[in-house]
């Protein structure tokens, strides 16, 4: 029989197949040894599932129930014994709340929803209304768990209506009853309408909810959700005039930044995004077409021109060495000083120093973000940046980069 150092060379490295056909006890006997590699343990725990053997479940509950194990580890043996009613009082404890390895929270919600524990049904709801798509998932499969066992009326009982991650779950169920779930367009947080408009699959009942919708945002979501059904745009620009063209006014912003924010952010924007972007995105012409090579080409010429010695633009994500972003850095005056050009238009701003590049980029038809238009704050759009989902200023979107 191989050992284990042959079937798990290193990290990241098993063979799977080798694994799931060794004996389980061995996996097991493995397993439960602190002393054994964790990134050895975790594959031969995800080996056990759906083959725990019986001798060996108190073993692995008590590596489950060890806070100073791996939580990769404890996390996998979850998985596979998590199901078992005897680990109920050690899930349900306080100190359960205050577990810090990454992802154990998340995993903590699951199982309890997925062994049947309604009181678990709060922290559900709320992991399942999570920005981030893991959480969502965890949160959603305990809900899910939690109405199979006891059904959903029991869980929506349990929950209410006043929360909004309460509410996720009643237009979840409400749609997977095959029920209209127009009402919730209407809803006066925006992630629950935006989770409503990507599941309002009937066409003829959008059409006919925006003569009942009450407000102009519930009319707006309508639209969105037609266009995404229908693909047509003649209709959704001729709905768009009918209700007056409704957009956020942002006090400084011009068209021209406005068209490059909007085609470049509104279609990767959060749920939070306020309908009136989402529309105006999708009725009105985007920018011509950016000509970022020639933006370029020209900046560096300018500058070479007045005598400022620029270095070759290098892009952000190069410059960082990760990530991607929406600019160009130029450095000059011996790598004193830089300019950022965008990549979203011919926009250009100061950075270490940068400012004397100003009269020289402009002279060539570039056009200078000054600190007051960099400052601008574009409402209502939520664009997910480090960690955070927020309406950003004019700065950080024409000149984004993310890691």
């Amino acid at each position: 029989m191989p050992d284990m150092e042959s079937l798990i060379p290193s990290a990241g490295r098993a063979d799977t197949d080798a694994l799931r056909a060794l004996d389980p006890d061995e996996l097991a006997r493995y397993v439960a040894d602190p002393s054994h590699p964790w990134w050895r343990r975790l594959p031969c725990a995800q080996a056990l599932a759906g083959r725990v053997p019986e001798a060996w479940a108190g073993a692995l509950l008590d590596r489950v129930r060890d806070a100073g194990d791996t939580g990769e580890v404890r996390r996998a043996l979850l998985d596979v014994v998590g199901d078992r009613p005897e680990l109920l009082p050690w899930l349900r404890h306080e100190e359960r709340r205050r577990e810090t390895s990454y992802g154990m929270r998340e995993v903590l919600v699951r199982t309890r929803g997925l062994i049947g524990d309604l009181t678990v049904a709060g922290e559900a709801a709320t992991l399942a209304a999570d920005p981030f798509r893991h959480s969502q998932e965890a949160g959603e499969t305990a809900l899910d768990g939690l109405a199979e066992r006891h059904g959903a009326e029991a869980v929506m009982a349990r929950l209410g209506e006043d929360r909004p991650e309460d509410r996720l779950f009643r237009l979840r169920m409400r749609f997977r009853a095959g029920e209209d779930v127009t009402y919730a367009l209407a809803d006066p947080d925006r992630v629950v309408a935006h989770r409503a408009h990507t599941l309002a699959h009937d066409a003829g009942r959008l059409r006919s909810y925006l003569t009942e919708a009450p407000t102009t945002e519930a009319k707006l979501w309508a639209v969105r959700a037609l266009h995404e059904l229908t693909e047509d745009l003649d209709e959704t620009r001729a709905l768009y005039e009918e209700l007056g063209r409704p957009r956020v006014e942002v006090p400084g912003l011009d068209e021209e930044l406005r068209t490059a924010i909007v085609h470049e952010y509104v279609p990767r924007s959060q749920p939070l995004t306020d309908p009136r972007w989402r529309v105006e995105a999708l009725c009105t012409a985007p920018p011509a077409r950016h000509d970022v090579e020639g933006w370029l080409r020209r900046a560096t010429e300018a500058l070479t021109d007045a005598g400022l010695a620029p270095k070759p633009p290098v892009h952000c994500g190069a410059e960082y060495q990760q990530g991607d972003g929406t600019y160009h850095i130029i450095e000059f005056d011996g790598g004193d000083s830089e300019v950022w050009i965008s990549t979203l238009g011919r926009f250009a701003i100061a950075r270490e120093g940068g400012t004397a590049a100003r009269p020289v980029l402009e002279a060539a038809g570039l056009r200078w973000i000054d600190e007051e238009t960099e400052a601008i704050e574009v409402a209502g759009l939520y664009v997910y940046y480090f960690g955070r989902r927020a309406a950003l200023c004019v700065d950080t979107l024409l000149f984004y980069w993310q890691d």
